[in-house]
């Protein structure tokens, strides 16, 4: 079995690379909250057992064997998420923390026994798509709320669970995945967005609106 450390940093990896950002050092210690040092010894040892391939000055990428553990993790943690959510009544706000806890200790045959008890659920809880069990993410054409057109129509088709605070204001606000909302306005100096939501108009901050995806209607 693998170490739960490992499994983590694979996790992270995995999910810089969607992001499509460049993974490095430096991006990942700031995804796992510790010091680059302690992140360079485990890129090494992740290198070492062929998950990672390491390009100096290039950064790192998982490799086939490294990526379909990371996806099986991810998809034990978002079916985890769905059931507390749905059959023990955990609010959005808490089921990413005891995921954290519990999606290590799964086995895959539980996993599969569960999203079957589930009825298949294609989505967790914050609008993330769950890894089929062949290991294939489906897609999305969704798109940060910071980057919507002013003056269109979307519906909030995700919410980065990442943050328990986010989570809390949006929900405080009355948000919730597939709420309808309109972009009325961009400020320009700050980048906060102005929008409608069942006839009330909110003002959310830069910091807001990156961490809500949502789709064109």
């Amino acid at each position: 079995m693998l170490s739960q450390s490992i499994e983590d940093y694979l996790k992270y990896i995995y999910q810089i690379q969607r992001a499509e950002k460049t993974v490095n050092t430096s991006t990942l210690a700031e995804r796992v909250d510790i010091s680059s040092a302690s992140v360079s010894e485990m890129i090494s040892k992740l290198s070492k057992l062929g998950w990672i391939t390491n390009t100096p000055y290039h950064g790192f990428r998982l490799t086939k064997e490294g990526e379909k553990i990371a996806v099986n993790l991810i998809r034990k943690h978002r079916l985890i998420e769905v059931f507390l959510q749905k059959h023990l009544k955990y609010k959005w706000d808490e089921v990413h923390s005891e995921a954290e806890r519990f999606e290590h200790a799964c086995s895959d045959k539980f996993i599969d026994k569960l999203e079957e008890y589930l009825g298949y659920p294609k989505l967790d809880p914050h609008g993330d798509p769950i890894p089929a069990k062949n290991g294939s993410v489906p897609g999305s054409r969704d798109l940060p709320l910071s980057k919507a057109d002013e003056g269109k129509s979307y519906v909030i088709s995700k919410v980065n669970d990442t943050s328990n605070e986010i989570l809390k204001f949006i929900s405080k606000l009355g948000l919730k995945l597939r709420s309808k909302i309109n972009v009325k306005e961009k400020l320009i100096f700050d980048k906060s967005v102005v929008v409608q939501v069942n006839h009330k108009e909110y003002l959310l901050s830069n910091k807001i609106a990156e961490n809500i995806s949502v789709t064109e209607i």
